[in-house]
């Protein structure tokens, strides 16, 4: 009995022609391997780039505990804006300072510019490690004192100074703090600012250090 042509023409075709009918299964499979392993190879940078991408704040990675920042330590894995109130370094700072930066921060980014706060509330063992540190670096207390404080002195331990950043940030608000009562302590450090006049006022002659 014959096949009808018409019936089953795929399976006609495929007695006629036989050796065509086999290249072209070979040739889908060879198709498909080429593609599976087209996709590994592509999708090998990007497993490794999730694999050590930052996972982010409060995670670890490679078994590391995150960094402590209960003494007001800021984190090194990501930069604290005047609205990061999780960080007890902001969120312990004064009220009144803390609500004067801020609305320097909504005002300052109209202008192109963006806080970043280095240091603000610190605890009294963060702020004598500190200065321990400064004294190692500059070789003597004195030198050392110029530019870190005592934690009995230190306004960052009352939570009544902040550090700004970046230098853009500092230059705006030496330029524009008064307005909001914030102010240049210091001649060497451009960044350490304090409420020490009324929004509007004038901000008194920055001391020469922090030993001054």
């Amino acid at each position: 009995m014959h096949d009808d042509p018409a019936a089953n023409p795929s399976a006609t075709a495929a007695r006629r022609f036989p050796v065509r009918a086999a290249a072209g299964v070979c040739a889908v499979a060879v198709l498909a391997l080429a593609a599976a392993c087209g996709t590994t190879a592509r999708s090998e940078p990007a497993a490794r780039a999730v694999a050590t991408a930052d996972p982010g704040p409060g995670s670890t990675a490679a078994g590391v505990a995150p960094e402590s920042t209960d003494g007001g330590d800021t984190p090194r894995e990501r930069d604290l804006t005047p609205f990061d109130t999780r960080s007890p370094a902001i969120d312990r700072l004064d009220e009144d300072l803390l609500e004067a930066v801020r609305k320097a921060a909504r005002d300052a980014r109209e202008d192109g510019i963006e806080f970043r706060i280095t240091s603000g509330w610190r605890s009294k063992e963060h702020q004598q490690r500190l200065l321990d540190e400064a004294v190692q670096r500059y070789g003597s207390a004195k030198k050392a004192r110029q530019f870190v404080n005592t934690p009995e002195k230190s306004a960052h331990v009352s939570g009544k100074a902040v550090d700004i950043g970046p230098t853009d940030a500092d230059d705006w608000l030496i330029r524009n703090g008064a307005d909001y009562g914030l102010c240049q302590v210091y001649n060497n450090e451009m960044w350490h600012f304090e409420l020490l006049t009324s929004p509007g006022g004038h901000c008194p002659t920055p001391r020469t250090d922090a030993a001054g």
